[in-house]
């Protein structure tokens, strides 16, 4: 779906003069069609990571009666997993230690799938600061898999990402999804959990599963 700005300015909760003077001045990804500007949600969620800016995560559902129930977050993220000490000296040896650590059917070519994902690093860094990273293709992964997952990943040594805000990476969230929806879904849903300090605590200090199971949840509850 591409945003008009009337929908970019409710998702964020600000004036539509807003959202035209953070393009020019805070660079909000947009394109300009037949002289008016549209903006991909990924995109946007993935700027409002990076800068640490509220949104409205409800704004971006769609009923019920259409698809199929949205997935969860901290279920996602179980079904994904958390790994610890993941090896790698750099920025490509480390995508491809996560690559073989996600939870993936056995016909995914996840040779092909890291050179999409380090493809996505050549056309910018996907450190959004803090010593975290959102590694991802230019568009959503969509694979033939049952349900959604979210894997993170604390890296055993930290790694320069050339993140926005020069800080080498520790952490690394990675999401796999079997429609655009579920994965527009999970990443408001995991951009909002970010913007929580104490969900960010947890992940600096690389606390136990459980404790970062139940800091997501705590978050995501408080949506509702």
């Amino acid at each position: 779906m591409k945003m008009t700005v009337r929908e970019a300015s409710k998702l964020f909760n600000v004036s539509e003069k807003t959202i035209y003077r953070w393009i020019e001045q805070k660079g909000l990804p947009a394109y300009r069609i037949n002289k008016q500007f549209r903006f991909n949600q990924t995109e946007l969620l993935e700027w409002a990571a990076a800068g640490r800016t509220s949104f409205s995560p409800e704004l971006l559902g769609e009923p019920d009666s259409t698809s199929a129930p949205l997935p969860d977050l901290v279920q996602a993220l179980a079904a994904g997993g958390i790994h610890y000490r993941v090896a790698g000296t750099d920025r490509d040896s480390v995508l491809r230690s996560v690559v073989e650590l996600l939870r993936l059917p056995d016909h995914v070519d996840r040779e092909f799938l890291l050179e999409v994902l380090l493809a996505r690093e050549a056309l910018g860094s996907t450190g959004i600061g803090d010593g975290i990273a959102l590694p991802h293709a230019r568009n959503p992964i969509v694979l033939n898999i049952e349900r959604p997952n979210v894997t993170l990943c604390f890296l055993e040594n930290p790694v320069d990402f050339n993140a926005i805000d020069g800080q080498p990476v520790t952490v690394l969230f990675t999401l796999i999804s079997p429609t655009v929806r579920a994965h527009l879904h999970l990443l408001s849903h995991l951009a909002f959990v970010l913007n929580d300090k104490g969900f960010r605590e947890v992940l600096r200090r690389q606390e136990s599963r459980n404790d970062i199971f139940s800091e997501a949840r705590r978050v995501i509850d408080g949506l509702t």
